[in-house]
């Protein structure tokens, strides 16, 4: 069994910043100025990615990673220029998916909404503010990571969210009703919009995963 990483990296058009992801393992992404520092923040965020493969039963195949394998670039844009996030679309984003792939890759989003749903019931009220006295406190941080889950349910065919769904069982709802609306697209041969299946579940879990980490290191509870 290899304990290399396959990593794509995407070039933004003027270079300025990379994003490097693990496309099997959807919401393992890290940004940097450089292609090498992409590379190795994602390997460096392994350990922390490793409750979410354990939360999808998929711990066993990941536990063993530990370096980057292929690195394969791919075209950016703008925004990855600007932000340091993948927001192209890759080769690999647009193969058929077959029904094993899509079951995976939804077990591993749906793992990382527990998990940022735990830290969220965990961490401090107040989270620790940057060095200029920025940052949003955790209210903030997640509804607009609840937001941004509906927004992209529109990809599927929802309306476009009124509200933030906030209460735990109106969440699970629409996180049930979205995996289930992706489960019909794919059957149906669709994409999302514009975007391929598995670029909508990667960059979800992309999301849903950095503001859990943020919110991690953020936190103000005090450690015994």
């Amino acid at each position: 069994m290899s304990n290399e990483v396959r990593i794509l990296l995407e070039v933004g058009p003027k270079g300025k910043k990379h994003a490097a992801y693990a496309p099997d393992w959807p919401g393992l992404s890290r940004g940097a100025k450089t292609e090498e520092g992409a590379v190795e923040r994602v390997i460096e965020y392994l350990p922390r990615y490793a409750p979410i493969a354990q939360l999808a039963g998929l711990g066993a195949e990941f536990d063993h990673l530990d370096r980057a394998g292929e690195v394969e670039r791919v075209p950016g844009t703008p925004s990855t220029d600007y932000w340091g996030i993948s927001f192209g679309i890759s080769d690999f984003d647009r193969e058929p998916m077959s029904q094993a792939d899509l079951d995976r890759d939804l077990a591993l989003l749906r793992a990382c909404w527990t998990f940022f749903d735990a830290v969220a019931e965990r961490v401090s009220d107040d989270l620790r503010k940057g060095p200029r006295g920025g940052g949003r406190d955790k209210d903030h941080l997640i509804r607009h990571t609840l937001f941004c889950e509906q927004e992209w349910r529109t990809a599927v065919g929802f309306p476009k969210p009124e509200r933030t769904l906030l209460e735990p069982d109106e969440r699970e709802a629409g996180r049930a009703a979205f995996l289930e609306a992706i489960r019909s697209y794919h059957a149906e041969g669709k994409s999302a919009g514009k975007s391929p299946l598995r670029r909508l579940i990667r960059h979800s879990a992309y999301h849903t995963l950095d503001h859990a980490w943020e919110m991690e290191d953020r936190d103000l509870t005090p450690q015994d």
